[in-house]
């Protein structure tokens, strides 16, 4: 693991990625999709948003800006359709996936038969950049001191993994087994991590949702129905992700993020982080973990005690699934409750060391997917303002 300075982390408040797309760069986004404008006018209209919305971030002084993904239609966008190897299936069906994984188990109760997803059919090589160009025009809109502030969301490794198995994932003629499909997978991730890291990113967030899903008791009896090791597959997942952060550099902070589940408001899963906090927290190299802490879904704070030294745990307090707005004081005290647990935990460590580990933020991004959640922008506005000012009543 690197050893930098990430027990005192240079933010003590963030946000998670996505923001609300403007009503402008919707209807532009319709008007392209019906044929009625062209990709460069969408890219124009795109621009221009996260212009707009870089400058609302600094404005509310948040420590971590990004583009708010507003350039895509799902959070997960981007890596698995860009690079080579990979296919994009509109309509793959769901009997090609792992039928215990929450999500599957929702879009079947709603009808579906299919989803939108990617197929491995020749060998994974990254021959271009997936995110550096967004990244180029994102540093272009701040001073070059402000650049190790910008954030770069991409999707977990293990995502088409753990939807499709190790039957599904990628054409048996092409790789044999896991190691082989995984080996060049984890190249292309370093690769794009690098040049990103060359052209001055220093805060990458690795969205993955597939952590929680561990923590689902209804997902931990259905692996055992169809006699899956759910802790021999953790712990493969745990060391995709060891190979793609080792030997980082100091300076570059690499985060996970775990929810449950977030599309429109919607949640997939329940239970708190205790199935994984041991093995996550210790064993997983990453130097900050983003967790959905805004309702009693999560669990509690006890595993928070298994928090290394140098590692830090950002609160998701502030829900974004709707616009009712917390209290401030509820949300400090929260936190107060977070940072005493660190403390007491493994090993021992003074408050003031344990508040050093703590950020806080709200619980997913405002928008996983294009359509948003049921919250307008002015409840993100306050939302995000709240978070702030929680942020300088505790750290100053």
């Amino acid at each position: 693991m690197s050893s930098g300075l990430h027990a005192d982390p240079p933010f003590h408040v963030a946000h998670v990625g996505s923001l609300l797309r403007p009503r402008e760069l919707l209807e532009k986004r319709s008007q392209f999709e019906n044929q009625q404008c062209t990709a460069a006018e969408l890219k124009a209209a795109e621009d221009a948003a996260i212009a707009k919305i870089v400058k609302f971030q600094q404005d509310l002084g948040l420590r971590v800006v990004t583009d708010g993904e507003l350039r895509r239609r799902f959070y997960f966008e981007g890596m698995f359709e860009t690079l080579e190897g990979m296919t994009f299936v509109p309509n793959r069906s769901l009997d090609e996936c792992r039928e215990y994984l929450p999500y599957i188990q929702v879009i079947r109760a709603m009808g579906m038969t299919d989803t939108p997803s990617v197929f491995t059919t020749s060998k994974i090589k990254r021959s271009r950049g997936v995110y550096t160009e967004d990244f180029k025009f994102l540093k272009s809109l701040v001073k070059p001191e402000e650049v190790e502030t910008l954030k770069v969301t991409i999707v977990s490794p293990i995502w088409l993994h753990l939807r499709h198995g190790s039957q599904h994932t990628y054409d048996l003629s092409v790789y044999k087994n896991d190691d082989e499909y995984f080996n060049d997978l984890i190249q292309a991730y370093c690769e794009e991590i690098n040049e990103l890291y060359a052209l001055g990113c220093r805060q990458i967030q690795i969205d993955d949702p597939g952590f929680c899903f561990f923590c689902a008791q209804s997902m931990m009896d259905g692996m055992a129905r169809a006699g899956d090791d759910h802790g021999a597959l953790l712990m493969q997942y745990i060391a995709v992700y060891n190979a793609i952060t080792k030997g980082r550099p100091d300076d570059l902070m690499i985060g996970v993020h775990m929810c449950r589940g977030n599309r429109m408001g919607m949640h997939y899963c329940e239970g708190g982080y205790n199935a994984v906090a041991e093995k996550m927290f210790v064993d997983l190299d990453v130097d900050c973990f983003y967790l959905e802490y805004d309702t009693d879904r999560a669990g509690d704070f006890q595993p928070l005690r298994y928090l290394p030294l140098g590692k830090v745990a950002v609160l998701g307090l502030v829900t974004t699934k709707n616009g009712t707005l917390e209290n401030a004081s509820d949300i400090r005290a929260r936190v107060e409750e977070a940072v005493e647990i660190i403390a007491g935990g493994y090993p021992t460590r003074s408050r003031e060391d344990a508040l050093r580990q703590v950020c806080l933020s709200p619980q997913c991004g405002f928008a996983s997917t294009v359509e948003g959640n049921p919250l307008t922008e002015e409840d993100q506005t306050k939302k995000l303002q709240l978070v702030c000012e929680v942020a300088r009543a505790v750290w100053g």
